[in-house]
């Protein structure tokens, strides 16, 4: 799997997107600027420059005509996908972590950091496809026992699922205005800080990754615990293939921990592991610092990973990986 190479950031990649056809891929990092590509060949279509602090999540609508991006400028961005336009800005106390489109399109959610006195909040606004955008929330989720790190939205838009720095994950009724009603559920699935959320194909099961080393797959309409990846460094990203029965993981240690250990490379892999046996299947290297986001193409013919090291690596699955069969 030869990788094109995307040279497009001057800091660490903080997450990657594929838009809904499988031929874009939008990425930010730690710099002010968001990148579009062509997935195919890795050229870049062009930028959309107007954060003025460290970008930390984007998301793209299913229609490709708007993206959404979140950054440390404590702000969230709307952009016209074609022009580069900016179309609005939603200002909040604190840096934007994660960002999203509903499924049909017609809300956005968004993550804010505990800081500065200020508490981690998750914020749902509508989005007016032809029009003004509105700064009046639609409702406003505060997490109480621990702040949110990562947040998606459950099929049919039905919930709000966010993972949390205490390693739990909550399912959020998020029409309700009542904040005693909007918990629906909550379960502590990790031991560690939830570094990564991203749901399945139907949204009906999600994977996480955390800094306690291990990945999991969990129902989203019950939270039940479905299946267990071990890994042996602290995992900062996850993601699910679509119609193969693979998972990729992502992480590695820190450049100042692998100077006092004598782990070997700092274990800057992407690893596969085997969806239902949980057994890991193969590692792909490149890297020269921690992977900090992973994402596979909705067609299911490539995957990136961004990194600390400031590359953007497009690998595409050889013709071998289709007719591959695994042996329990």
């Amino acid at each position: 799997m030869r990788p094109i190479l995307l040279q497009g950031h001057t800091r660490p990649l903080t997450q990657i997107k594929y838009n809904n056809e499988g031929d874009l891929l939008f990425t930010v990092a730690k710099d002010t600027v968001v990148n579009v590509w062509y997935s195919h060949n890795g050229e870049r279509l062009g930028t959309y420059e107007g954060h003025q602090g460290a970008l930390w999540s984007v998301d793209v609508n299913s229609k490709s005509t708007l993206l959404i991006t979140g950054a440390a400028d404590n702000t969230a961005r709307l952009w016209d996908v074609k022009t580069g336009k900016q179309l609005h800005v939603w200002k909040t106390n604190t840096a934007v972590k994660r960002v999203e489109f509903s499924c049909d399109n017609k809300h956005i959610l968004f993550v804010t950091e505990k800081r500065m006195g200020f508490e981690s909040e998750i914020y749902v606004f509508r989005i007016d496809e032809s029009g003004t955008q509105s700064d009046t929330p639609v409702v406003v989720i505060r997490p109480k026992d621990s702040k949110a790190t990562v947040a998606a939205w459950s099929y049919f838009d039905k919930y709000i699922v966010a993972g949390h720095e205490d390693g739990s994950v909550t399912l959020y009724n998020w029409r309700e205005s009542d904040p005693e009603k909007q918990i629906s559920k909550t379960v502590k699935v990790h031991q560690d800080t939830i570094t990564d959320l991203q749901t399945s194909k139907d949204r009906s099961y999600l994977i996480t990754s955390s800094k306690d080393k291990t990945a999991q797959l969990i129902d989203i309409e019950t939270l039940d615990l479905l299946k267990l990846y071990q890994s042996d460094t602290s995992l900062n990203t996850a993601t699910i293939i679509p119609d193969r029965d693979y998972v990729i993981l992502g992480g590695g240690q820190a450049a100042s921990e692998v100077t006092t250990t004598s782990s070997h490379q700092g274990k800057f892999e992407s690893r596969f592991y085997h969806e239902v046996f949980e057994n890991e299947i193969g590692r792909v290297r490149g890297h020269f610092g921690p992977i900090n986001t992973v994402a596979v193409s909705p067609v299911g013919d490539s995957f990136s990973t961004g990194s600390e090291d400031g590359y953007v690596r497009v690998h595409f699955f050889d013709p071998d990986y289709f007719k591959y069969k695994f042996d329990v």
